[in-house]
């Protein structure tokens, strides 16, 4: 599709007003509306409103993602039947209330994304026998009446999902030695990221990953790299990497841009789909490294926030992007191009890591954790 923005026109543009005034973010189109097909100020301020409602970034611009989005937000459960499909998952908010509805029932569907995949399927065909009907991992008329019928949940919400996630980090124990970690420096190959005074985002992002690795693996860590310095794939390549080496947490590095100069500071960034569904280790990973890299660098606190990229959604382990600095500000292009001060955010990433594993077990204050303590705590749990 074409990327849509204010001043275009179109029948793409008749079917983006038409999803936007479905949930009441545009009045409803007329017959009598000269402007049904054309991208106007009341259409960017409506495209805004739903991408920060869902997690996206909020640049009132429709491309690719914004737009899956919208279309999966037309869909509601029983518009159409739903299955797994490898090539390319069915996707939308259909998905996400079938998820929600077999999460609450007792039935693993995994974190609730929007996206059919292979754990939804399983807890669908599940569903299916416990129900006696036949277990085609088809969500058809039949699977929604029992869907249906079923009125009273056992459980609510994500809370399932919550306690999952929350066992799987407290049965890993608290030692690094084994965890399975994939850092992720953004961009690669022809695409520098943002290039500013002299510094490539690229670069930074490959040179803070490699002193990463480095800390990581002298805990015991398996540390992964997600490309090599010639090499860019993209969000999904990226997650297909992770994925299929069982990562235990997934860690995406960046550096930002503004067009004003006085944009400055960390920011991370975590799953959640603006339906009140996060992940919950991801969450805690991202407040965890935000309060470690500001403290211990200067920059400005930009806190944790949720998004839905696809970054987030298509990985199975839990997954945060740091945003380190703004390569537009002087302050920070000053500081990210001292090695020394990628050090220092280094440790800080890896201490966050720590911290997440410790659930509180002889942590200290942010800012105080050092790698030689790491080191000796690990040394500690082997004997």
């Amino acid at each position: 599709m074409r990327v849509l923005r204010r001043g275009d026109a179109g029948p793409d543009v008749a079917e983006i007003r038409s999803i936007l005034a479905g949930m009441d973010l545009l009045p409803p189109v007329t017959g009598t509306d000269d402007d049904y097909d054309t991208f106007d100020v009341a259409v960017e301020h409506a495209v805004r409103a739903f991408q920060q409602r869902r997690g996206l970034m909020t640049d009132g611009i429709v491309g690719p993602a914004t737009f899956q989005a919208l279309k999966g937000a037309s869909y509601h459960l029983g518009s159409r039947p739903l299955s797994y499909m490898i090539a390319s998952p069915v996707h939308g908010d259909d998905v996400f209330t079938l998820q929600e509805r077999l999460t609450e029932l007792g039935f693993d569907a995994g974190r609730p994304d929007g996206y059919f995949g292979p754990a939804t399927e399983r807890a669908l065909k599940t569903f299916q026998r416990d129900m006696r009907l036949t277990p085609d991992g088809m969500c058809g008329p039949a699977t929604i009446r029992e869907l249906h019928r079923l009125s009273s949940p056992r459980a609510r919400g994500g809370r399932p999902v919550f306690l999952r996630e929350q066992e799987q980090v407290r049965q890993a124990g608290p030692r690094l030695r084994g965890k399975r970690i994939v850092i992720d420096p953004g961009h690669g190959g022809d695409d520098l990221g943002v290039v500013a005074g002299g510094l490539r985002e690229a670069d930074i992002a490959w040179d803070l990953a490699r002193r990463l690795e480095g800390r990581m693996k002298a805990t015991g860590m398996e540390a992964l790299i997600s490309r090599g310095p010639n090499h860019s794939p993209t969000e999904l390549e990226r997650a297909r990497f992770a994925n299929d080496a069982g990562a235990d947490l997934f860690l995406s590095l960046h550096s930002d841009k503004n067009a004003s100069p006085r944009a400055q500071g960390v920011a991370s960034f975590h799953f959640g789909n603006g339906n009140g569904t996060t992940s919950t280790v991801g969450e805690l990973l991202a407040g965890f490294i935000q309060r470690e890299v500001a403290a211990r660098t200067g920059l400005q606190d930009n806190r944790t926030h949720y998004k839905s990229w696809d970054i987030f959604t298509r990985t199975r382990c839990p997954a945060v992007r740091i945003e380190i600095g703004y390569l537009t500000n002087p302050d920070d292009a000053r500081k990210l191009g001292d090695p020394g001060f990628r050090d220092i955010v280094a440790e800080g990433i890896l201490i966050a890591v720590k911290r997440l594993y410790l659930l509180g077990e002889g942590d200290q204050p942010t800012g105080t954790f050092t790698f030689a303590d790491v080191l000796a705590h690990e040394l500690a749990k082997a004997e």
